[in-house]
């Protein structure tokens, strides 16, 4: 189980250049690289591992400084989809783009194939938006990622036709996205009828079985009704 880090299906981004000079200086301006690692700490927004390609900007002079340049820990709020914008996003409180802090060190990072192709709905600040997803990060060994009421995963987004908000990049739990795939299933609309269960399903979990050494040992290698058949 990784702790701390793990590689990722690696996306090309621009990064918001303030949070390389400790939000003292060039608000406003774009640095572009490559997003490979992703960290979790907990009560943190998800951060990356980034590798600078040194290409600025349209408009901007050529950059020749920060090509190959590494920046670890890089928070979701400064990441912005390589792809074509009218206008540089507005940025994101930190509530909107994860609503949810990772939850452990320890963490899982995959993809879902199946509900990769088509486009999802990311449901932020009371709105729906079109995404590409990404990846998912998901969490264990703490109290809070093993509590079957409070788990939550962090599905990785690019945010599509979200206004002023659209290029940024997002991570958002199964309560704030719906998966579309029109071949597949009947997108639905509305609040699913769900409630979070606060059960954990184990199989020595009913006293009769446990104290019952005859169902517990009934086994391929358990001659007894061998000619019940």
């Amino acid at each position: 189980m990784p702790y701390l880090q793990s590689n990722i299906p690696h996306f090309k981004c621009w990064v918001r250049k303030e949070f390389t000079h400790n939000h003292t200086a060039y608000h406003g301006e774009f640095l572009h690289a490559m997003a490979i690692a992703v960290t979790t700490m907990p009560c943190r927004c998800l951060s990356f591992q980034l590798i600078f390609t040194g290409i600025e900007a349209d408009g901007e002079e050529e950059d020749t400084v920060h090509g190959g340049a590494m920046w670890a820990r890089m928070p979701i709020t400064a990441l912005v989809a390589d792809i074509p914008l009218e206008e540089w996003p507005q940025p994101m409180a930190v509530h909107d783009a994860q609503p949810w802090d990772c939850s452990s060190h320890y963490h899982s990072v995959y993809v879902l194939d199946r509900a990769t192709p088509c486009p999802w709905m990311a449901k932020i600040a009371g709105e729906m938006y079109p995404a590409k997803y990404l990846f998912t990060v998901d969490y264990t060994e703490s109290e809070i990622a093993d509590d079957p009421a409070q788990h939550k995963q962090s599905h990785v987004l690019q945010l599509l036709d979200a206004g002023e908000w659209t290029g940024n990049i997002v991570a958002l739990p199964n309560n704030r996205v719906r998966v579309t795939h029109p071949a597949w299933f009947e997108t639905g609309t509305g609040a699913p009828d769900f409630r979070p269960s606060a059960h954990i399903h184990y199989s020595k979990s009913d006293l009769d079985y446990v104290l019952d050494v005859n169902r517990i040992f009934d086994n391929l290698y358990n001659d007894e009704g061998d000619d019940d058949d």
